[in-house]
């Protein structure tokens, strides 16, 4: 493995492997329901109005998020694409740019927090991570959030480390330490008096990514720092390292990043904006499960396994994190990890994506771990673990088969190809780890994410027409044509709008009737449960309708069977 990190060859690496497993189905995955192609349709608007301030969905104010993301979003469209087009990757790109950074970023502090090899093993952990590999193929903020998170709390991590260093070399420290990043001595080394902490540039490149990060997600970043800070204050009783980081200034300076834009959104509301974002979407968060999206305390530990998957194989090192507490780097990476944790848990809103940002510090402990052959990795239960984690790979694998065959275009031998492949590189891992040769399995977890994320993202999910109803209606209209906008009765997803266009319209089944009415040569879209009522309109006003299309398929938003027909006025 030390063959692997000298110079640039573990960023050449990663990167590649990064390549390898984050842009295949970036452009062939359609449009995912629901955050995903409502931020595309707002970027879109942005670009159609050339109002970058207000974020518009339709006539609808998006006041979920800072409008940071949808820019980065809107330059890459206006130099790959255009507003037009119906293609997802320009939307995409910043966010797998993003996640690829993310994982070099980790590398980079983790080489100056404990060493190179931890450091390669936990970044590519991270890289190979389900949740990471999911949001490097949406169009949202999540990956750019991951981002701002490894920059800040790498460079806090620096003004950390290196401070208390100089603590204990001076004897500020109230108890025995260490001046080593990764390891624990029973005295200050001479050389630690000598250290040099990073200057008045990093602390302000760090309260700079905060305060965009402020403009991509809110207090989302600052807020992880601020309990990162906490427990490292509550736990070492001593926080004069902070004081190298100019708190009061590095405010100023977050502030005029960021407040140009909430002051300019709103004048150009009347402040509905800023008390729609706080009224309507974060209150609602912290009080109650928003949008059914809720789940008890404790749930993001049960779905690690999944969310962090394949590298949830070396979990066995959770158990031994806190007795690696006194060790200043593991000190700062739980300090990152488990107030956060905490937080996330306690929040009644829940999605998978929100622990995202703790997974670096998570990585690069168990990497750690790893590679200094921790015992916990040879016991019993962990070799229980080691045969329950294949069963997630062994259900990924069935996925390739009989996800096309329940929603697509059925059984096919490249299927069964790629979940052949699948199942073995699963197992692979798994008897290395039995055989107790942990870091071998960490390496070879990377051919386990090179066979599976591929065969999922591209060879699979881009063909489920069933699943992706709005895909399959806009071909059906495509190859119809109209010269007027579609409305659309009981089917009101996102994507429709995205690859519909920005007038598509939203009614009821007797409103659709009336738009064929009033519009000859339109096409309307309507969902089984308004069939009756678009039936009876147009019974009582005489229209004849021609059905051009009837599409059956799985709302996967809603979670429910549906029905889509295309339909128009007979020609006279």
């Amino acid at each position: 493995m030390d063959r692997l990190t000298g110079g640039l060859r573990p960023y050449l690496l990663l990167s590649l492997f990064c390549l390898m497993i984050m842009l295949p189905g970036l452009a062939s995955l359609p449009p995912m329901d629901r955050d995903e192609s409502r931020f595309m349709q707002a970027t879109r608007q942005m670009l159609e109005s050339g109002d970058y301030i207000r974020i518009q969905f339709q006539d609808e104010m998006r006041a979920k998020k800072p409008a940071g993301a949808y820019w980065l979003q809107a330059i890459s469209v206006e130099a790959l694409s255009h507003p037009a087009s119906t293609q997802t990757w320009p939307y995409r790109l910043p966010s797998v740019l993003a996640a690829w950074a993310a994982v070099l970023l980790t590398f980079t502090f983790g080489k100056s927090l404990l060493g190179a090899r931890p450091a390669l093993l936990g970044a590519t952990l991270l890289a190979s991570a389900l949740i990471l590999i999911s949001e490097a193929h949406q169009a949202k903020t999540d990956a750019l959030l991951l981002l701002c998170t490894v920059a800040t709390q790498g460079i806090l991590a620096r003004f950390y480390i290196l401070g208390r260093a100089r603590d204990m070399a001076s004897g500020g420290a109230s108890a025995g330490g260490t001046c080593s990043t990764g390891g624990c001595s029973s005295g200050a080394s001479s050389a630690a008096a000598n250290i040099v902490g990073p200057g008045l540039t990093a602390a302000l490149l760090f309260w700079l990514i905060q305060g965009v990060a402020i403009l991509v997600k809110g207090p989302v970043v600052p807020v992880i720092s601020l309990l990162t800070i906490a427990a490292l204050g509550i736990s070492d009783r001593n926080l004069r390292w902070l004081n190298s980081m100019k708190p009061v200034l590095g405010t100023v300076v977050a502030a005029a990043v960021a407040a140009p834009w909430f002051i300019a959104i709103s004048q150009a509301t009347g402040g509905a904006f800023v008390g729609e974002a706080v009224k309507g979407d974060l209150l609602p968060k912290l009080l109650g499960a928003q949008e059914s999206h809720g789940g008890f305390p404790g749930l993001y530990l049960l779905l690690a396994a999944v969310l962090f998957w394949p590298g949830s194989l070396l979990f066995p090192a959770l158990t031994r994190l806190w007795a690696q507490r006194q060790r200043l780097a593991f000190r700062f990476l739980l300090a990152w990890a488990i107030p956060a944790w905490i937080m996330f848990e306690l929040i009644p809103t829940k999605l998978p994506h929100y622990v995202l940002p703790l997974f670096p510090a998570v990585a690069l402990m168990i990497g750690a771990l790893t590679v200094e052959g921790l015992e916990a990795f040879r016991h019993k239960a962990a070799k229980v673990w080691y045969v329950l984690w294949t069963a997630i790979g062994l259900v990924l694998a069935a996925a390739t088969i009989v996800l096309p065959m329940q929603f697509g275009n059925g059984f096919s031998a490249l299927s069964l190809l790629s979940a052949a492949l699948i199942v073995l590189t699963t197992i692979a891992p798994v008897v290395l780890a039995l055989r107790g040769a942990m870091v071998q399995a960490g390496l070879v977890l990377a051919l386990t994410a090179a066979a599976t994320y591929p065969a999922l993202f591209n060879g699979v999910l881009p063909g489920l027409d069933k699943v992706f109803l709005s895909r399959s209606a806009a071909q059906v209209v495509d190859s119809i044509g109209s010269d007027v906008p579609v409305a659309a009765a009981g089917y009101s997803e996102p994507s429709l709008v995205f690859l519909l266009g920005s007038k598509t319209k939203f009614t009821d089944g007797a409103g659709a009737a009336d738009y064929l009415i009033a519009n000859p040569g339109a096409l309307v879209v309507v969902e089984s449960r308004q069939q009756a009522a678009f039936d009876a309109r147009v019974a009582a006003t005489g229209l004849k309708v021609e059905a051009f299309a009837i599409l059956d398929g799985f709302n996967y938003s809603r979670g429910k069977r549906a029905s889509l027909a295309i339909l128009g006025a007979k020609s006279p």
